[in-house]
C-alpha cells in the first residue's frame, strides 16, 4: 500500500509540474492542492497576530514527532526590478518535498500571502515577500503557526526543513525554539546578505540572517544540500553556514546535476533516509 502511495505521488508530481510556468494565482492554488489531496495533507489555515498562513498537515495522533516543511519565497519578482502582484510559488518546492515523506506525521507551512489570494488581505502589501521577507514579524508569524500545532501535541519534537528562503526561515526558527531536533534546508538561502551581494541587488536592513547567530545551533544535527547547477543559492552558501555553526553536528552535501527550482522531491526519499549527522 506504502508502495503504491509513492508511485501515486510521483506520478502526480511529474505530470503536475508542466503545468505550474504561466498559471495564475488560481491556477497555483489548485495544483497544490492536488499535490496536497494525493499525499493525504490536509489544508488549515492559520490566523496569527499578523499574518493569515496557509498549511498542509497529516498527524497522527499522539504525535511525539513533527517534521515541518517550510516553503521558500515563492513568485516574488516578476522581473529584477518588478515584484509580483501574489507571491504565490509556481513551483512550490517545499509543498512536494512534504509530499514525498512519508513519515506519520508532516506539517507543511506556506510564507505569509502565499495561497491566500485573489483578492489578497489588507496585511498583505508587497513588502512582506520583497524586503521584509525576512523580518521579525515574518519570522513570529510562522513561529506562531507552528506553535498552533505544538499545543495540540505536548512534548511533540520538530524536524524543521525548509526550502530556498525558507531554509533561512527554519533556521531562524530552530536557533529560538527548544522543541528542535534536527535541521535540514534544500537549497537554502542561509546568508540573505551574501546571496544579495552575489546578485547585485538591493540590501535588505530589516532582514534577519541565520548565518549571524549560526553557532547558536552548534548542538542541532543537520543537513544542508545545495546543488551544484544552483545559479540562485550557490554551494558556497551551505559551506560558509556549516563553517559559521561550527562543531560536529552539521555538514553541507552537493547534488550533481541539480538546481535551485529542480525536481528535489524526486531524490528527497533518499536524503530522508539517511538521516543527519550524529552529535
Amino acid at each position: 500500500m506504502q508502495v503504491r502511495r509513492n508511485i501515486l505521488v510521483a506520478a502526480l508530481l511529474i505530470n503536475l509540474s508542466f503545468l505550474f510556468a504561466g498559471c495564475t494565482s488560481v491556477d497555483r492554488q489548485s495544483v497544490a492542492s492536488q499535490i496536497a489531496k494525493q499525499s493525504g495533507l490536509t489544508r488549515e489555515n492559520v490566523q496569527t497576530s499578523s499574518f493569515l498562513i496557509v498549511t498542509w498537515s497529516r498527524i497522527t495522533p499522539p504525535a511525539t514527532s513533527l517534521h515541518v516543511y517550510i516553503e521558500g519565497d515563492g513568485f516574488a519578482w516578476q522581473s529584477r526590478t518588478r515584484p509580483s502582484d501574489d507571491p504565490t510559488p509556481h513551483n512550490p518546492v517545499g509543498l512536494t518535498l512534504a509530499a514525498t515523506d512519508t513519515r506519520a506525521n508532516v506539517l507543511y507551512l506556506a510564507r505569509p500571502c502565499q495561497f491566500v489570494g485573489p483578492a489578497l488581505p489588507a496585511d498583505c502589501s508587497v513588502r512582506w515577500w520583497t524586503e521584509d521577507r525576512f523580518s521579525a514579524e515574518v519570522l513570529e508569524a510562522m513561529n506562531e503557526a507552528i506553535d498552533r500545532f505544538v499545543a495540540r501535541y505536548p512534548g511533540v519534537q520538530l524536524d524543521l526543513t525548509g526550502y530556498s528562503g525558507g531554509g533561512n526561515i527554519a533556521a531562524l526558527l530552530a536557533e529560538r525554539r527548544k522543541d528542535v531536533r534536527s535541521l535540514r534546508t534544500v537549497a537554502g538561502n542561509l546568508d540573505v546578505a551574501y546571496v544579495n551581494a552575489l546578485h547585485h541587488v538591493s540590501a535588505m536592513p530589516g532582514a534577519l540572517n541565520a548565518i549571524d547567530n549560526a553557532a547558536a545551533l552548534r548542538h542541532i544535527p543537520q543537513l544542508h544540500l545545495s546543488g551544484d547547477a544552483d545559479k540562485t543559492v550557490p554551494s558556497d552558501v551551505a559551506r560558509r553556514f556549516v563553517q559559521a555553526v561550527g562543531g560536529n553536528c552539521a555538514r553541507t552535501a552537493g547534488v550533481s546535476g541539480m538546481g535551485h527550482g529542480s525536481d528535489w522531491a524526486a531524490i528527497w526519499p533518499q536524503w530522508l533516509a539517511q538521516g543527519v549527522p550524529a552529535c
